[in-house]
């Protein structure tokens, strides 16, 4: 790698838990991995763990089947009283950017200073949401009686404020991409008032909205192995593919094409 090419920073984030920031952060660093990337990922919400349970089931899955899946440079930090790790968190961050192609930072749902402390960097900011007038609330609130936007949410609130920090640094464009995530395969008058609030809001609030990965058992199966929807077909795993984890895996690869379309 060319050592004066800085990596490209990918923040999953949403002021929100259970949106589902860790699966698709370990598929990310798998599907780049698989195009020869180097990735780093970094769990900030250590206290939860669930990026860094993901990696080390992947490594013991390895281990114990004999075979060889790309696995990310993994670090793991936890918020502390003091804040004392800040410092260490922001030189590892700089150090990594000279040493992979990407970083992905896996954050916690909850704003606190790691939060914080990771969309100080990104260059690709990945907010997963799922088909939820609860989820979309982060992004607007909504007047339940009209059904029209009322003023930006908490989260989106934060993230102008983001971009314009990020202005500041000399960074002007944020590539922020608002993802559905676990998302119901059923039709709803439900699902397309969210989706549709959120194409009319992408405008307004500067982010892409794709409506992305539907709620699928697959995700969870492969979870306690530490594989994703990318590897099943890889020597070794002796899977044959199913019609829905074939599905599953088109649907991941068109996210990512997607997220990464104006860079």
């Amino acid at each position: 790698m060319d050592a004066n090419k800085k990596s490209h920073i990918i923040v999953i984030s949403n002021e929100k838990g259970g949106t589902g920031k860790s699966t698709i952060s370990m598929h990310l660093a798998v599907k780049l991995m698989y195009e020869n990337y180097k990735i780093a990922v970094i769990d900030l919400d250590g206290r939860q763990g669930s990026l860094s349970k993901y990696v080390g089931y992947r490594r013991d899955f390895c281990k114990k089947n004999h075979i060889t899946l790309p696995i990310p440079l993994h670090y793991i930090y936890e918020p502390l009283d003091n804040k004392a790790n800040s410092s260490e968190i922001k030189a590892l961050i700089e150090e990594l950017s000279t040493k992979v192609d990407a970083v992905i930072i896996d954050t916690p749902g909850t704003k606190n200073y790691l939060f914080e402390l990771a969309h100080l960097y990104p260059h690709t900011l990945v907010t997963p949401i799922s088909d939820s007038l609860v989820d979309l609330s982060v992004i607007a609130d909504i007047d339940p009686t009209t059904g029209e936007i009322v003023r930006a949410g908490h989260y989106a609130e934060y993230i102008w404020e983001v971009k314009k920090k990020l202005a500041a640094k000399g960074l002007s464009y944020l590539n922020w991409v608002v993802c559905g995530n676990k998302v119901s395969n059923l039709r709803s008058n439900n699902k397309n008032l969210v989706f549709g609030k959120l194409e009319n809001l992408s405008k307004l609030y500067g982010f892409r909205f794709t409506s992305g990965l539907k709620d699928r058992v697959i995700y969870k199966e492969l979870y306690l192995n530490g594989l994703t929807v990318l590897d099943l077909n890889q020597p070794g795993l002796n899977s044959r593919m199913s019609m829905s984890q074939l599905a599953a895996k088109v649907e991941f690869n068109n996210v990512v094409e997607f997220i990464f379309a104006q860079n």
